[in-house]
């Protein structure tokens, strides 16, 4: 399937980038603790136009935004 505009540009955003208009949280928040308060917050997504799935990630080793394909 095809993704639209939106989702290839949010694709590309930064750690500071924030959802399009179109992307929705589909599943809770999920805290992940680590050692001296290092720890970090995943954020599902999935577009209501083109149903492009995105996890958006505060890890500092993970991609900021991560599409799913498949």
């Amino acid at each position: 399937m095809k993704i639209c505009k939106l989702c290839e540009e949010q694709a590309e955003k930064s750690r500071n980038g924030k959802p399009h208009e179109y992307l929705i949280k589909i599943d809770g928040l999920r805290i992940f603790k680590g050692h001296n308060k290092r720890g970090f917050e995943e954020q599902d997504y999935q577009c209501l136009t083109c149903k492009a799935k995105f996890t958006q990630s505060t890890n500092k080793n993970d991609l900021a935004w991560t599409l799913w394909r498949g």
